[in-house]
């Protein structure tokens, strides 16, 4: 069909039928919240190979009851679908539950019975097993390890999904890396980062690369500042021991802000293949140098509004530097980019839930519209997914006035009948078709971790001098720390001018 986008081109062939996947970490949080849900998702929609079975594996011990009960406490009926509960049934059906240890041989090799049983049964020879790891990071090498030595099929293909946290720091990356490239090929390899599975993250290649209106203004001589920002109204609500082992740049700036900056700025790929986009990702995030301190700001939350303090948690040790909140700005060192500041911010216990591109362009500098506000470009990434650009219009009326509105498109008014999949389902899908263009390459997340490892060790103590970073405290349910307006504005960014509104009920609020 003219103007369709072509399927993206895999490195490995797609999965269609005679395949098993095991979730290794099924009685978790991860697993229970995300994975099964979509798998549910993409099983009710026929989207998983035919005669698919899925074997949940994890230490708990349960029988299959529990883990069913378990496996389908979080599958919602968005639609009011009448066959819903006929679909949790027979995905019950194809599910399975079996426990042993992560780190035994002979725990691996009982698992690899029960796969031979159900492939028993398959029709013709090839027989193909998918490993999601919904796991620890700790257990990430000796259970790929195992797996490899125990379960590895030696007629199909054998895939294995791993989440992040991928490392500390570059020399923990590296480590894990290469322990991990001992045993599986980069092609068997699917790192997921959820956030390359959001609809409007996949959308900004299309919005970039398909609309001349925008690739040609898409560079430092239009646009004056880019904010890429995270933000979540809850605190770590009991995890965080857990929370303080990473921090906010470990879990959100270095990989899901990073991977959404990258596609902003990448040049326009040769194709759709899924080297082809990563090697454009790859360079582009080489030419950002490290974070500077002095582009640094970081701020953790005190008890406010009724809510406790991060170090009120008692998991959390009493005298914690971790912050609960960073902005960083980094500069891309190339022609398209130079001068540019790229603002990453996150947070948690913020005043609100939101994920957006917020790409601001220059002042218009001269004749009779000089002193109007900027044009910006905003991905609302979540919730609400929407793309609006704000313009300047002539205010209604006799006279000449302009003032700010906005062109609209969001997601739910315009697509009212249409699915969106989740994350989880999309990047699963893909993991089955073979397709690589929305997982991490190895060198991708080399150069990530160069870019923060520096302020990393400093918020650590690990950086040159004993010197350590000011964390500057913030209310819970507040905007951030008080300096962020400062740390913002000190890139170049303003602030549309205080009388703009959405939508325009009143001309003479105008």
């Amino acid at each position: 069909m003219s103007g369709s986008v072509p399927s993206a081109e895999g490195g490995t062939a797609p999965l269609t039928n005679n395949t098993i996947i095991v979730v290794l970490g099924a009685s978790g949080d991860l697993a229970k919240k995300k994975t099964f849900p979509a798998l549910f998702g993409l099983f009710k929609n026929d989207g998983l190979p035919k005669g698919i079975k899925i074997i949940g594996y994890a230490r708990t011990k349960m029988d299959q009851d529990e883990f069913h009960k378990r496996a389908t406490s979080y599958l919602k009926n968005k639609n009011d679908d009448p066959k819903f509960e006929t679909y949790v049934n027979d995905f019950k059906s194809i599910s399975s539950y079996h426990n042993g240890g992560y780190e035994d041989d002979e725990s691996f090799q009982k698992l690899n019975s029960e796969l031979e049983k159900i492939e028993a049964n398959y029709k013709g020879e090839e027989v193909n097993r998918v490993f999601y790891l919904a796991l620890p990071p700790t257990v990430f090498i000796p259970v790929a390890e195992h797996l490899k030595r125990n379960c590895y099929s030696k007629k199909g293909v054998n895939r294995i999904i791993v989440e992040k946290p991928f490392g500390k720091d570059l020399q923990s990356y590296r480590e894990l890396v290469t322990k991990l490239k001992a045993q599986w090929t980069e092609d068997e390899t699917f790192r997921i980062d959820h956030y390359l599975g959001k609809e409007m993250v996949k959308n900004i290649l299309v919005l970039r690369f398909a609309n001349m209106a925008l690739s040609s203004s898409w560079d430092r001589n239009s646009i004056s500042n880019v904010q890429i920002t995270f933000k979540e109204p809850f605190g770590t609500e009991g995890r965080g021991g857990y929370f303080d082992e990473f921090g906010i740049i470990r879990d959100v700036l270095q990989n899901h802000l990073l991977q959404v900056l990258s596609i902003l700025t990448m040049e326009s790929p040769v194709s759709f293949s899924a080297e082809d986009i990563r090697d454009e990702k790859v360079k582009v995030l080489r030419a950002i140098a490290p974070v500077e301190r002095k582009d640094t700001l970081l701020g953790q939350y005190v008890a406010a509004n009724g809510k406790p303090g991060y170090l009120d948690d008692d998991t959390v040790p009493k005298n914690s530097n971790c912050p609960t909140f960073a902005a960083t700005t980094l500069w891309i060192n190339n022609p398209r980019w130079e001068g540019v500041p790229f603002i990453l911010k996150a947070g948690k216990a913020l005043n609100e839930a939101k994920v957006e591109a917020r790409i601001q362009f220059k002042d218009v500098t001269r004749g009779i519209f000089k002193d109007i506000a900027r044009n910006e470009l905003v991905i609302r990434i979540q919730p609400s997914e929407a793309v609006y650009l704000k313009l300047n219009v002539k205010k209604p009326g006799f006279g000449m006035g302009a003032f700010a509105s906005e062109m609209d498109l969001t997601y739910k008014r315009r697509f009212e009948d249409m699915h969106i999949p989740e994350a989880y389902e999309s990047l699963i899908l893909d993991a089955l078709k073979g397709d690589h263009s929305n997982f991490v390459r190895d060198d991708e997340l080399d150069v990530a971790w160069k870019i923060f490892t520096p302020i990393l060790h400093w918020i650590e103590g690990k950086g040159t001098g004993n010197d350590l970073p000011k964390i500057h405290r913030y209310p819970y349910g507040s905007r951030g720390p008080e300096k962020l307006d400062e740390f913002i504005n000190g890139y170049g960014f303003k602030r549309i001018n205080a009388g703009y509104v959405w939508p325009v009920t009143n001309l003479a609020s105008l």
